[in-house]
């Protein structure tokens, strides 16, 4: 597997919506962080999808390292 791009050095803060789904860049070329855009077309990444089971802020991660996929678990540190 392709080793994905770093995107950013931290976390993204997101206010999601219960209920609502969320496609995570696993790639880390989106335009769209920390969202996918479909950028990695022809890849061998794709987008890890999030359902919000309730209204708050979370973490995404950005750097692409995380074991726990979406969410920041700090291995950008």
């Amino acid at each position: 597997m392709s080793k994905a791009i770093r995107a950013s050095d931290t976390p993204y803060a997101v206010e999601v919506e219960s209920g609502k789904n969320y496609f995570w860049c696993s790639c880390g070329k989106s335009g769209k962080q920390p969202f996918c855009d479909g950028s990695h077309s022809g890849s061998d990444f794709a987008p890890v999808k999030y359902t919000a089971t309730e209204s708050k802020k979370i973490f995404f991660c950005g750097c692409k390292l995380t074991a726990s996929q979406p969410m920041c678990d700090g291995s950008h540190k």
